[in-house]
């Protein structure tokens, strides 16, 4: 029986549906290929990790990424982010996982050591949590569903990881903090490598 399951929750990259706040900086062609970008370090560092994978797209376009075979396709249900993070991870825990990590496609910080550490932090606690330097967070390990963690959340604020780390205090849920990161979301946001790709 399988042990350790990804979740990479994405959009599938189009013009005008791709990283909008930037976009509203730089345009949606410079902002698409940004997301492309991201999408590129996202595969290369979860290709090599030793667990099955499920792509979960925000809606079907119709076409899906061609990641190779370790990636199984699925799609979020409709709802709020915690809505449809809640349903994705019952959905994979559901299928005998007995730890499970999702992470977005917004984080070119993250490396694949880091998401095999939350695996093996993941022995000792129930839930582990990466987070953003926006106050969100990047990735959310559980070795069990807890749905307290997708509700009475303020989505896409920067109350985001204080508020979970409340719900996880509150029901007594042990838990592990992974290293803060940078997601991507507005032009401040972009590491130089990023910037290049953008003005070449």
């Amino acid at each position: 029986m399988p042990q350790n399951a990804l979740i990479v929750f994405l959009k599938y990259p189009e013009l005008g549906r791709a990283k909008t706040r930037l976009a509203k900086n730089i345009g949606d062609e410079k902002a698409l290929k940004v997301y492309l970008e991201l999408l590129k370090h996202t595969h290369l560092i979860t290709d090599k990790l030793g667990c099955d994978k499920f792509l979960y797209y925000d809606k079907s376009p119709g076409k899906t990424l061609d990641w190779g075979a370790g990636y199984a396709t699925a799609f979020q249900k409709p709802g709020d982010l915690g809505e449809r993070m809640k349903q994705a991870f019952a959905d994979v825990f559901a299928l005998g996982y007995n730890k499970v990590i999702i992470i977005g496609s917004d984080c070119y910080e993250l490396n694949t050591e880091i998401i095999e550490q939350v695996f093996i932090d993941l022995d000792d606690k129930e839930a582990v949590v990466g987070p953003a330097k926006d106050g969100g967070y990047y990735l959310l390990g559980l070795k069990s569903q807890q749905d307290c963690l997708f509700e009475n959340i303020a989505w896409s604020t920067e109350n985001v990881f204080q508020q979970s780390l409340a719900q996880l205090e509150k029901g007594q849920i042990s838990y592990g903090i992974a290293p803060t990161l940078s997601d991507i979301d507005t032009l401040e946001d972009l590491p130089e490598a990023l910037k290049q790709l953008i003005n070449n």
